[in-house]
């Protein structure tokens, strides 16, 4: 009888011994699926990470895309619907110039952007020791995003009643499309998803784990119909207007101080930034909240994302760096956005009748410098309240202060890339494209900088790289002071320029 009751104690056991496994084993796939689908809907699917290649092509195919695609809407928008708005075509159209040539050369220096983009990229990612054919076929992937959003812009101006309208239509546009390519790739959705979308052929072309040419020929046919589709709807619009009327104004206005003027102005972009950012920092708190199962299964990203670690603790601590001088990057093109509509307000004549009463420039300008560093901080601080969430809840040896004090480390960085484009705009506006040249070495240097392993250097001429990990080692802060004192000399550049230079 006992032998008996020993026997199904020992079943019993290994029933519950089984079900706990059982329990293990789903928690350990449901953390699988988190992490695969945050990094799907960041980075895209991963094909090849055994090389350095491979790597590469999985971290920057679909953010250098995604950048490339911002320039060329802008350049396409800017060139085209812009100078309308700014009475610039009306005065090349009562020449010889004809109502189709500015699209077509606006569309032309979109795709040739996209193209030095394509090879630049290409040529440098084969110096830094890539292989000629997975690096020429990311640069390729880089250009067809271009050109396929030369050709949504050109449509888009048409559509919109004014510039910025036209930009923010592209721009949802290729938001929405990013997102989905994402979601359907970290999924494991059917093969057959991936073409329905554009971004997804770019995708699929799979540098260095297939290098595929072809599906970049479905992203020059997109482009040449959507510029045929914006040629015909040129023609029926009426000049200086888009087919969807824009709404009247108050008949009274109501601002009486030039920072009112500049929350006026910005106060929808900050909107759909903020609610962008509270979905990336869910984004990014599933992705940080799986970090373990994430280098668990993926040995190779430790390397780059947390190189130097000297514990699990702090190999998580450095992975919440990295994120978060991501998402710095991601929020400071809308500070360098907002600096570029000054100079648009310039140009459309607006600015002048504003500076031409008791407002002084450098009361004009410091206003809308204070959107410019204000919405992008609180964006960070946004995504850093959502990912602290997250972390709250994960064994990762943090807590919700910490990533709170990171993202409060990250905003010097981001200020830095912003006042790099105060100094542009207060002192070359002509140039402003160099504008952007803060947020492009950022990200260049941020994401692929330490994949070929580039010396210290060269990555410290990115802001992000000075930031400290304020969860291992909280008074070193050497970094941050000398990127704000960067910061401080580019904004009192941008003044003294900008009190000095002519208004158009």
């Amino acid at each position: 009888m006992a032998v008996v009751q020993e026997e199904d104690q020992q079943e019993d056991g290994q029933q519950h011994a089984a079900a706990d496994a059982h329990t293990e084993f789903g928690r350990t796939q449901s953390a699988r699926r988190e992490s695969r689908l945050a990094l799907g809907l960041i980075f895209g699917p991963a094909f090849d990470l055994s090389t350095a290649d491979g790597f590469n092509a999985w971290r920057s195919l679909a953010l250098g895309g995604f950048a490339v695609a911002l320039g060329a809407i802008f350049i396409v928008v800017g060139s085209s619907r812009g100078q309308e708005d700014s009475g610039q075509a009306e005065l090349l159209a009562s020449g010889v110039l004809g109502r189709q040539s500015r699209l077509l050369t606006a569309v032309t220096m979109g795709v040739l952007m996209s193209v030095i983009a394509g090879v630049a990229t290409g040529v440098v990612t084969v110096l830094c020791g890539g292989s000629w054919g997975a690096s020429m076929v990311l640069g390729a992937g880089f250009t067809a995003m271009g050109a396929m959003f030369a050709g949504v812009a050109a449509v888009t101006s048409q559509i919109g009643a004014d510039a910025r309208t036209a930009s923010s239509i592209a721009v949802a546009v290729l938001g929405i499309l990013f997102v989905l390519r994402g979601f359907l790739y970290s999924i494991d959705a059917p093969s057959w998803t991936s073409w329905i979308n554009p971004l997804g052929w770019v995708t699929e072309t799979r540098p260095a784990s297939g290098d595929h040419w072809s599906p970049l020929v479905y992203a020059v046919i997109l482009a040449v119909v959507l510029v045929a589709v914006a040629f015909t709807l040129q023609s029926s619009r009426d000049f200086g207007q888009g087919l969807v009327a824009a709404r009247p104004g108050p008949a009274r206005g109501s601002i009486r101080s030039p920072f009112g003027l500049a929350v006026r102005l910005n106060r929808s972009p900050a909107v759909y930034w903020s609610i962008a950012f509270i979905g990336l920092g869910v984004v990014f708190g599933y992705f940080t909240g799986s970090v373990k199962d994430i280098f668990a299964s993926n040995p190779a990203l430790t390397q780059v994302f947390a190189a130097g670690a000297a514990s699990p603790n702090d190999l998580s601590s450095a992975f919440v760096v990295t994120i978060l001088s991501l998402a710095g990057i991601i929020a400071s093109i809308c500070g360098v956005q907002t600096m570029n509509r000054v100079r648009a307000e310039e140009l459309d004549d607006r600015a002048e009748p504003v500076l031409a009463t008791a407002v002084s420039r450098i009361g004009y300008l410091r206003s809308n410098v204070l959107m410019a560093l204000g919405i992008p901080a609180v964006c960070v601080l946004v995504a850093g309240v959502v990912m602290g969430v997250f972390v709250s809840f994960a064994d990762l040896g943090l807590d919700f202060g910490d990533v709170i004090l990171q993202a409060l480390a990250t905003i010097p960085a981001v200020w830095a890339v912003i006042a790099l484009s105060v100094a542009v705009i207060g002192t070359r506006p002509a140039v402003r494209i160099a504008s952007w040249a803060g947020v492009l070495a950022s990200f260049v240097l941020t994401l692929l900088g330490p994949t070929f392993k580039l010396p210290d250097w060269a990555l410290g001429f990115s802001p992000f790289w000075h930031v400290p990990d304020v969860a291992v080692d909280s008074s070193n802060g050497l970094g941050l002071i000398w990127i704000s004192l960067f910061a401080l000399a580019f904004l009192a550049v941008g003044t003294v320029g900008f009190r000095r230079r002519d208004i158009p």
